[in-house]
């Protein structure tokens, strides 16, 4: 910190005293002002957090019904989604897991409804939105198909056949 020379002590004491007050005030200043965007920072990298979240589908997710969970992860640049869950594991009628019985393919029909994959070629088709073709287990079809992540707790599924389209909401 600067002194005046003690010549007039008086004008030095009041210079020296004001120049404390003024470098007080500005630090005083920029304490708060750091004190302010400290808490703004950590915000800021909170929503950078919540907004990659809200931009990533991958997890587990509850079909519209609550028949069905599927991970949804990503494969290479396409998005995959495989059956990891169903409410109803076993067939009433044989006692045994849920088979693909309705499968267009005679040799799928074997297969277990646990673990088939729905997801296929689904491609990046804008911000937060997927298209390629879905698997319907329950009627044993293929559609075209869009998955849209809207929120992320929200992935919306969209099934097309020609120009008549249907979709449900999932949840995580």
């Amino acid at each position: 910190m600067m002194t005046l020379p003690p010549d007039n002590d008086g004008l030095a004491k009041a210079l020296n005293k004001a120049l404390k007050q003024l470098i007080h005030a500005h630090l005083t200043r920029r304490l708060i002002v750091a004190a302010f965007h400290i808490p703004l920072l950590g915000s800021a990298a909170d929503a950078a957090k919540a907004t990659d979240k809200a931009s990533d589908p991958a997890g587990v997710w509850l079909t519209q019904s609550g028949d069905a969970r599927i991970k949804v992860h990503r494969c290479g640049s396409a998005l995959c989604g495989r059956v990891v869950w169903l409410k109803e594991p076993t067939d009433k009628t044989t006692r045994k897991p849920q088979l693909d019985d309705k499968n267009a393919d005679p040799a799928q029909r074997t297969r277990p409804v646990m673990g088939i994959s729905l997801f296929i070629n689904m491609q990046p088709a804008g911000p937060n939105k997927w298209a390629g073709r879905i698997y319907n287990a329950d009627d044993g079809k293929t559609y075209e198909s869009s998955v849209t992540l809207v929120s992320s707790r929200t992935l919306n599924v969209r099934g097309c056949m020609g120009t008549l389209c249907a979709g449900e909401d999932w949840t995580r």
